[in-house]
C-alpha cells in the first residue's frame, strides 16, 4: 500500500513535513513586462515579439511574499529562456472552498487558461477526467530525473491518473497531527510532553482546559464549506480513518451510512456542544484556517488545533506571522485512533501540471523543468514548511535540520491519502456539507443521511453503499 511504499522511501533521508490554479483577472504580479492572460495569442512569436507564460497558484494572502511567487520569480531569473519568454504569475486569492471552482473554470477556458498550474493532487483525476491536463508522458521521457531515482517513485504515483499517465510533476507531500501549546497544557494540569492514545484523551483535555484556562480555545478542527479540503481531509478524514473505515468500500462503492461516519459525526459534534471549539462566526469562513494559525496559535489563544505539520512556517522569521518562541511553545502530536492502539494521519500534496488549453506546452515543461531544480526547489518546500519529493532535496542539511521534521516524517509510516477517484472532487463538497450541518446543530444521524442522499445523487445509486 501507499503508505508503506513512502515510508521506506522517505525513512533512509531523513525527510519531513507537507504537501492552484488558473490565471485570475486579479493577477498580482509579474516577474517581467507581460500581456493579459486573454491577449496571449497576439503575443507569439509570430509578431515577433516576447511570448508570455502564465503560471498560476493559490495565494492565502502572503502576495509577493508568497513561498510559490518567490520560487517562480527567482526561477525565472535564473532561466536560460528568459529572454524570450516573459513570466506572469497569476495568483488566485480566494477561500478554500471557492479555489478550486475557479481553477477548473480557467482551465476549461482557453482565453483565461494558464500555461502552468500548481494544483492539489486531489483535484487532478478530476481534471484529466475533463479533458484540462496535458498528457506528459512524452514530456517525462526525455527528462532523466523523472526515472533515474531522483523522485520518490511513491511521491510521483499522486501525479499518475486511472489511465497510468503522467499528468504532473510532484512538489511536495504532507503529514497532519495536533499541535498544541505547551504553556497552556501546564497551566490545565496537562502533560507539556502529550500523546493522546485514543479521541477520549483529546476531549478529556479540552475538559481540562475550558475548565482550569478558560480564556483559551481549547480546541480547533476546520469545520465548515469555506474552508474546503481542508475540512474534508484535515477533520473528517483523519477522524474517519482513525476508525478503521475509509471513504469507499473494497469494491470503490462510497460508503455512505455507517456506525463509523456517525462516531466520527459524534465527535465533532462533541466539540462544539460542550464549548470546546471557536464560535461559528471564527470558523465557518474562508479565513478561518488562517485565523487559527497565524493569529489564534502565536497568540497563545489556542490550546489544540488539528493541522498539517507545515504550519509551522508561518511562525518562521520569513513567514506570515514570526514566532521566535514556537519551537519551545508548540509541541506536535501524533492524532489517535478512535479506540487506541495506534496513530492516523492523511497525506496529500502538490504537482506542477500544463494544463490541455496552453499553447505553450513545451516551454511550458521547460521551465517546470527548471522550478523543480534544487537548490531554489529546497528553498521553496522549505518555506512552506512540506516534505520534499526528490532524494537529493531531502538529503540537503538546510532541509533535515528544520523543527519538527522528523515528527511529521515518522507519521508518514501510517499514512493515507484521499482516494485517485474523479468522483471525489464532488464527493467531497459533499463531506464539507456534512460536516457543517453538525456544527451548526443537526445531529450525527440526520447529517449522515442528509449526506447520504447528496451523494448518491451524484454519484448514482450504484455506487454507494451502506454499512
Amino acid at each position: 500500500m501507499k503508505r508503506k511504499l513512502i515510508s521506506a522511501a522517505l525513512a533512509a533521508v531523513m525527510v519531513s513535513s507537507l504537501a492552484a490554479c488558473g490565471a485570475s483577472g486579479s493577477a498580482s504580479a509579474t516577474a517581467a513586462p507581460s500581456e493579459q492572460q486573454s491577449g496571449k495569442e497576439e503575443t507569439g512569436a509570430s509578431s515577433g515579439e516576447k511570448k508570455t507564460l502564465t503560471v498560476t497558484f493559490k495565494d492565502d494572502g502572503q502576495g509577493e511574499n508568497h513561498p510559490w511567487y518567490v520560487w517562480l520569480k527567482k526561477s525565472y531569473e535564473e532561466w536560460d529562456q528568459k529572454d524570450g519568454i516573459n513570466l506572469e504569475l497569476a495568483p488566485i486569492t480566494s477561500s478554500e472552498g471557492d479555489y478550486y471552482t475557479k481553477v477548473a473554470l480557467q482551465l476549461a477556458d482557453k482565453n483565461t487558461c494558464p500555461d502552468i498550474v500548481i494544483e492539489d493532487t486531489f483535484q487532478l483525476p478530476s481534471d484529466v477526467s475533463a479533458g484540462y491536463l496535458t498528457n506528459l508522458d512524452s514530456y517525462v521521457a526525455g527528462y532523466p530525473e523523472w526515472s533515474d531515482g531522483t523522485y520518490y517513485d511513491s511521491l510521483k504515483s499522486g501525479s499518475v491518473a486511472e489511465d497510468g499517465s503522467v499528468y504532473g510533476i510532484p512538489y511536495s507531500t504532507d503529514a497532519r497531527g495536533i499541535w498544541y501549546n505547551k504553556e497552556i497544557f501546564k497551566q490545565a494540569g496537562l502533560p507539556q510532553e502529550w500523546q493522546p492514545e485514543n479521541w477520549q484523551d483529546i476531549l478529556d483535555a479540552c475538559a481540562a482546559i475550558k475548565a482550569n484556562v478558560p480564556d483559551v480555545i481549547p480546541f480547533w478542527c476546520n469545520s465548515g464549506v469555506a474552508t474546503g479540503e481542508a475540512t474534508s481531509m484535515q477533520t473528517y478524514e483523519m477522524l474517519l480513518y482513525g476508525t478503521g473505515e475509509q471513504l469507499l468500500d473494497e469494491n470503490g462503492k462510497w460508503i455512505v451510512k455507517s456506525r463509523a461516519i456517525e462516531d466520527t459525526l459524534q465527535f465533532i459534534s462533541d466539540i462544539y456542544t460542550n464549548g470546546y471549539g471557536p464560535s461559528l462566526s471564527l470558523v465557518l469562513n474562508g479565513q478561518a484556517t488562517n485565523t487559527a494559525r497565524r493569529e489564534y496559535l502565536p497568540q497563545q489563544k489556542l490550546a489544540m488545533s488539528m493541522d498539517g505539520a507545515w504550519i509551522c512556517a508561518n511562525w518562521e522569521e520569513t513567514g506570515a506571522s514570526p514566532w521566535p518562541e514556537y519551537q519551545e511553545i508548540m509541541g506536535f502530536a501524533a492524532m489517535p485512533t478512535q479506540n487506541g492502539g495506534g496513530v492516523i494521519t492523511m497525506s496529500g500534496g502538490w504537482s506542477v501540471s500544463i494544463p490541455e488549453n496552453s499553447d505553450m506546452k513545451d516551454e511550458a515543461f521547460a521551465f517546470v523543468k527548471k522550478l523543480m531544480e534544487p537548490p531554489l526547489y529546497t528553498e521553496s518546500v522549505i518555506a512552506q514548511g512540506s516534505i520534499v519529493t526528490r532524494t537529493d532535496a531531502a538529503a540537503d542539511e538546510a532541509y533535515t535540520s528544520l523543527p519538527f521534521r522528523t515528527e511529521a516524517t515518522d507519521l508518514l509510516e501510517g499514512a493515507f491519502f484521499r482516494p485517485q477517484n474523479e468522483q471525489y472532487s464532488v464527493v467531497t463538497n459533499n463531506i464539507q456539507t456534512m460536516v457543517e450541518a453538525v456544527v451548526s446543530g443537526s445531529t450525527p444521524e440526520d447529517a449522515m443521511n442528509q449526506y447520504a442522499m447528496d451523494v448518491a445523487r451524484v454519484v448514482g445509486d450504484d455506487n454507494v453503499v451502506e454499512k
